[in-house]
């Protein structure tokens, strides 16, 4: 049995403190949530280094940018009218009990719906997926977006691919691809190990150019595959933060 992480009672964990990096709002810029008004919080730290990062400011040698209980960080989601919440960092899932319990908090808020969090692929999911079952309000409102790190990233031998059997129909898994053998690996990825949520392709803007991998998706053909851009960096200047 995948043992869940034991959280102490509310009023305890909500004065524990996160090293932060941002809290905004914004719309998602992609995925299956792509569009809808959402607040962004980025908790700082990584157990990866990929080569494309675009938040490298949210890790070492960079530094956090504030420290925040888990009842100031709620406080600053409460804030704002966005119904959803996107959860990520850098890897936020790395603080382990202290992310369980943000996660748990944020669930429990009523007036969200959905909070998707952006884990890296190199986090075991079982003690956070063994919570989703035994807490109603993260079953009801958690979702997991793994993000399957390829060759092109320089990181993908730290892939658990255990993490597969964990994941379920309202999960995403994201493949950003860099090149065409991204594309080989990913695609020899998905038809290997995925089992249930929806696939997601990303280009890296820099070197695979969306045209050219929509045309490599219908050649191939991946017909349940599900290209995401980031609409964030359509909009913005894709370097800009808080967006």
């Amino acid at each position: 049995m995948n043992k869940s992480i034991q959280l102490p009672e509310k009023a305890e964990y909500m004065a524990w403190e996160l090293p932060m990096v941002e809290i905004f709002e914004t719309v998602e810029g992609e995925g299956n949530m792509a569009g809808f008004p959402t607040v962004f919080v980025r908790v700082f730290h990584c157990n990866l280094r990929c080569t494309w990062c675009d938040t490298d400011y949210s890790y070492a040698p960079a530094k956090e940018e504030f420290k925040a209980t888990i009842k100031e960080i709620i406080g600053t989601i409460e804030s704002f009218s966005s119904r959803r919440v996107c959860f990520t960092g850098g890897e936020p899932l790395i603080h382990g009990k202290k992310s369980a319990a943000l996660l748990e908090a944020m669930c429990e808020l009523d007036h969200i719906t959905d909070v998707h969090i952006e884990t890296n692929g190199a986090i075991d999911l079982k003690p956070f997926e063994a919570l989703r079952k035994e807490n109603e309000a993260i079953a009801e409102k958690a979702r997991f977006i793994m993000d399957y790190k390829l060759p092109d990233s320089g990181e993908m031998d730290r892939m658990i691919h255990s993490n597969f059997g964990l994941l379920k129909p309202q999960d995403e898994i994201k493949f950003v691809i860099g090149d065409d053998k991204d594309f080989e690996v990913a695609t020899s990825v998905v038809k290997k190990h995925h089992q249930e949520g929806q696939v997601l392709f990303s280009p890296v803007w820099e070197t695979m150019p969306p045209k050219k991998l929509v045309e490599k998706i219908l050649a191939e053909p991946l017909p349940d595959v599900k290209l995401s851009l980031q609409m964030h960096k359509i909009i913005w200047d894709p370097n800009q933060r808080g967006v």
